[in-house]
C-alpha cells in the first residue's frame, strides 16, 4: 500500500501492484469453409451462422446431413455451432467426424484445436494446430493461436518464434504483433516491446489495449508522464475501459496524486464490479489514505471474487494491521505464505507484524528469510534494522539501518552531496556538516551526539527551521542553518541518524546526560511567572501527533478520552498541542489552559516545558523535547511501540526522566489513562505532603 521516523512506512510493505495487461483471446472459430459447396441451402445456413442465428443454421445443416450424411462442411459447422452454444464435448465429436472425412482440411484441424483447448486438453490442441499448419503452413491465425498455447505451456521461445513467423509473412497481423509485444514485456525485453507496440499503433492508432499496455511498460520504466498519456489516450478511445482506469489509478498513486488515483480506481470498479485486481488496488490505496475499514471491505470483496488471490490476502492483512487488529492480520499473511512460502513481500510484512506484536526473534527470522530470497530488498533490510534495534541489538541494527536510503520513500530526500560521508575518522581542519533527515523528534533525539563531535572539529548543523532557535545553543557548533537555506562550504557530511553507526553506539554507551538541551532562561522565567496563577501540579498535555504519519491513528488519542483525568484535585493541565487536533474541545470536567498561540517555535515550547512540573504526551516530538531538557515526561505509548522505546521496560535509556505507560492490548487507551490518573493522584499527594 511500521510507522514513520526510523521505521519503514506501511505502504512500502504492500504486495506489488502490476498494471493490468490485456492478453489476446484464445479459440477463434473460423466461420468459413474452403471451396464452393454447391448447395444453396448450405449457403443459406452459413449466412444464418455468420449472422449469429445459430438455431436456423443448425436446422439447415441437419437437413443437409439427413440427405447427405457425410457432408463434411455441414458436420464441421454444426460442431462449430455446438461450441458457440457452450457444448464443447459435442462440438469435438462432430469436428472429429469432419476431420476424418477431410483429413487435409487445415480449417477443421484449427477449430478442433480451439475446442480441445477449451476442454483443457492443451497438448492435443497443440498437436491439432501443428496438423493445421502441416496442411497450410501460411495460415497466420493458426500460427498465432499455436504461439499462445506454447506460451501457456511455458515455451516462451517457441511462442515468440511463431509470432515472428506470422509477422514475417503477414506484417499487418495485429493480433500477432500485439501478442508479441506482450510476450516481450513478460520476457523483460522492454525496448523491443515498446517498438512493437509503437509499430502496432502506427498501423492501428485506435487500438486502445495497445495504448494501455504500452503505458504499463512505460510505468515499469518510470516514464510516468508518457505512461499517463498512453492511459488517457486508451480511455479517450474506449471510455468504458476498466483495465485502463485501473492502470491509471496505480500510476496516479505512484505520483502521490491520491485523490485522482482513488477516482480512477473507483471508476474501474464501477465499470467492472467483478474486477478483483482493481478492488485490491483500491483497497491498498484506501489503506494508505488512512481509511482502513473501507480498505478491508475492498480486499474482502476481491477475495470473494477470487478466493486464491494472494495479493488481496496480503493487503487485507495490511489493512487489519493498520487498524491495530494485529491478531487478525497474522493469519492473512500466513495464508499468503501457504501459497508461496518464499514470497519476499509476504515474509517482510509478516516480520513487520511480528515486530508490532513484540516478538522480535520471530520477526527477524521472517525478515531474514525474505532477504535470503531477495538480498537487495531495502524495505526488508530497514525492517530488520528496527527489529534489531527494538531488541537492543544495536551493532547489527545500525548497520542494517543504512539501507533506509535505498527505500523508494527516501530516495527523494537524498541530498546528492558530492562531498563524502564522514566515517568517524579524523578530519583535521576540514568542515563537517551534520544534517537532520527525518522528523522533529528524531532531530531532538540524535542531536545529543553533536556537542561531543563538535569538540575539536569545525561543525555546521543543519536542522528543521522550527528547531533553529532551540538548537542554536548546542555547544561547539560553528554555525546552525535552517533546512532550505543556502549551505556554507563544507568538506564531509553525515545524517544525524547515521551518527550511532559512525560512533559505534551500543545500548550501554548511549549518552545519558539528564539534559543536553536548555531553554532560554529569560523565556522560561516569563513562563514560570505566567503559570504562577495555576494551582497544584502543572502538567503539559499532548494528545495527538502528525496525521501524515502512517501509525498516527494508533498513537493519537481523541481529547474526549481524557475524561479519565477530569476532576483531579490539585492538577492543572496546560495544552502543548499544536496542529488540527488543538481545536478539539476538552471533555466536561477537564480544565485545560491553552496558550499555544504563543508557541511560535520549539525554543518557546521548550521555555514553557521548563516551567511545567510534568509533561504527559503521546509519542510525538514533545516527548523528545521534554526528555532532552531533562524534564519529567510520561509517554502514553501504543501497543505497537516505536523501536526506540525497546521492549519490556517502562523507562528509557535515551531519556533518564522518561516513564512509559504502555497499552497492554492494542487500542486500550482506557487502561493507560486510568493508570496515569492513579499516578497523578500519588504525585499530587506527594507534592502536597512535601509542601
Amino acid at each position: 500500500m511500521i510507522g514513520r521516523g526510523a521505521r519503514a512506512k506501511c505502504d512500502s510493505w504492500s504486495a506489488f501492484r502490476r498494471p493490468y495487461v490485456i492478453s489476446s483471446t484464445m479459440g477463434h472459430i473460423v466461420m468459413y469453409v474452403e471451396g464452393p459447396s454447391g448447395f444453396v441451402s448450405f449457403e443459406a445456413g452459413l449466412a444464418h451462422h455468420r449472422a449469429g442465428r445459430l438455431a436456423q443454421a443448425e436446422t439447415i445443416y441437419r437437413r443437409i446431413l439427413a440427405s447427405e450424411p457425410n457432408h463434411a462442411d455441414s458436420i464441421h459447422l454444426l460442431g462449430v455451432a455446438s461450441f458457440q452454444a457452450g457444448d464443447a464435448a459435442r462440438a469435438l465429436e462432430l469436428i472429429i467426424r469432419a476431420v476424418r472425412l477431410q483429413p487435409g482440411n487445415s480449417v477443421y484441424h484449427g477449430n478442433m484445436a480451439a475446442v480441445l483447448r477449451a476442454l483443457g486438453r492443451l497438448d492435443e490442441a497443440i498437436a491439432s494446430y501443428r496438423d493445421a499448419l502441416f496442411y497450410k503452413p501460411d495460415n497466420p491465425d493458426a500460427q498465432n493461436q499455436l504461439a499462445i498455447l506454447l506460451g501457456e505451456r511455458g515455451d516462451l521461445a517457441g511462442e515468440e518464434a511463431h509470432y515472428r513467423f506470422v509477422l514475417r509473412y503477414a506484417p499487418d497481423h495485429l493480433d500477432a504483433r500485439f501478442n508479441l509485444a506482450n510476450l516481450l514485456v513478460k520476457r523483460r525485453h522492454f525496448d523491443e516491446a515498446i517498438n512493437e507496440f509503437r509499430q502496432l499503433l502506427l498501423q492501428k492508432p485506435d487500438h486502445a489495449a495497445a495504448h494501455s499496455n504500452l503505458g504499463a511498460v512505460l510505468f515499469d520504466l518510470r516514464a510516468f508522464e508518457e505512461s499517463e498519456r498512453c492511459y488517457r489516450e486508451a480511455l479517450r478511445l474506449n471510455p468504458a475501459f476498466a483495465q485502463a482506469y485501473n492502470n491509471l489509478g496505480i500510476l496516479l498513486a505512484a505520483l502521490g496524486r491520491l485523490e485522482e488515483a482513488e477516482l480512477s480506481l473507483r471508476e474501474a470498479c464501477k465499470l467492472n464490479p467483478g474486477f478483483p485486481e482493481a478492488l485490491n488496488n483500491l483497497g491498498d490505496l484506501l489503506r494508505v489514505r488512512g481509511r482502513s475499514d473501507e480498505a478491508e471491505a475492498c480486499c474482502r470483496e476481491a477475495l470473494r471474487l477470487k478466493p486464491d488471490y494472494v495479493s488481496a490476502q496480503l493487503n487485507l492483512g495490511n489493512a487489519l494491521r493498520e487498524s491495530g487488529r494485529f491478531q487478525e492480520a497474522e493469519p492473512c499473511y500466513r495464508t499468503a505464505l501457504d501459497h508461496n512460502p518464499v514470497w519476499p513481500e509476504a515474509l517482510n510484512n509478516l516480520g513487520s507484524l511480528l515486530f508490532d506484536l513484540g516478538r522480535p526473534d520471530e520477526a527477524a527470522r521472517s525478515i531474514r528469510t525474505a532477504l535470503a530470497q531477495k538480498p537487495d530488498y531495502p524495505d526488508a533490510h530497514t525492517n530488520l534494522a528496527i527489529t534489531l534495534l527494538l531488541d537492543g541489538r544495536f551493532d547489527e541494527g545500525w548497520r542494517e539501518y543504512e539501507w533506509r536510503w535505498k527505500q523508494e520513500k527516501n530516495k527523494p530526500h537524498l541530498r546528492g552531496f558530492s562531498q563524502p560521508l564522514w566515517d568517524g575518522g579524523d578530519i583535521g581542519d576540514r568542515v563537517l556538516l551534520l544534517h537532520a533527515e527525518q522528523g522533529l523528534g528524531d532531530t531532538l533525539q540524535f542531536c545529543r551526539f553533536v556537542p561531543d563531535i563538535a569538540a575539536g572539529r569545525r561543525v555546521i548543523l543543519e536542522v528543521q527551521r522550527p528547531l533553529v532557535p532551540l538548537l542554536a545553543g548546542l555547544p561547539g557548533i560553528a554555525r546552525i542553518v535552517a533546512h532550505g537555506d543556502p549551505l556554507p562550504a563544507f568538506d564531509v557530511h553525515c545524517p544525524l541518524l547515521s551518527l550511532p553507526l559512525v560512533l559505534g553506539t551500543t545500548l550501554e554507551t548511549i549518552p545519558r546526560k539528564t539534559s543536553y538541551l536548555r531553554a532560554d532562561p529569560q523565556r522560561a522565567a516569563a513562563w514560570r511567572q505566567r503559570l504562577g496563577q495555576l494551582d497544584g501540579l502543572r502538567v503539559g498535555l499532548v494528545w495527538a501527533g502528525n496525521q501524515a504519519m502512517g501509525a498516527d491513528r494508533r498513537r493519537s488519542i481523541p481529547l474526549e478520552r481524557f475524561s479519565a483525568l477530569a476532576d483531579l484535585s490539585d492538577v492543572s493541565f496546560v495544552s502543548l498541542q499544536k496542529g488540527p487536533a488543538a481545536g478539539e474541545p476538552p471533555p466536561p470536567g477537564l480544565s485545560l489552559h491553552d496558550w499555544t498561540e504563543d508557541l511560535h517555535d520549539f525554543g518557546e515550547t521548550a521555555a514553557l516545558v521548563e516551567a511545567l512540573d510534568l509533561v504527559v504526551s503521546v509519542d510525538t516530538a514533545v516527548v523528545h523535547l521534554a526528555g532532552a531538557l531533562g524534564r519529567p515526561v510520561w509517554l502514553l505509548n501504543r501497543f505497537d511501540r516505536c523501536w526506540r522505546w525497546l521492549l519490556n521496560r517502562d523507562d528509557s535509556p535515551w531519556y533518564p526522566t522518561l516513564r512509559q505507560f504502555r497499552q497492554a492490548e492494542p487500542g486500550d487507551w482506557g487502561g493507560v489513562l486510568q493508570h496515569v490518573r492513579a499516578e497523578l493522584q500519588k504525585l499530587s499527594l506527594t507534592r502536597s505532603t512535601a509542601l
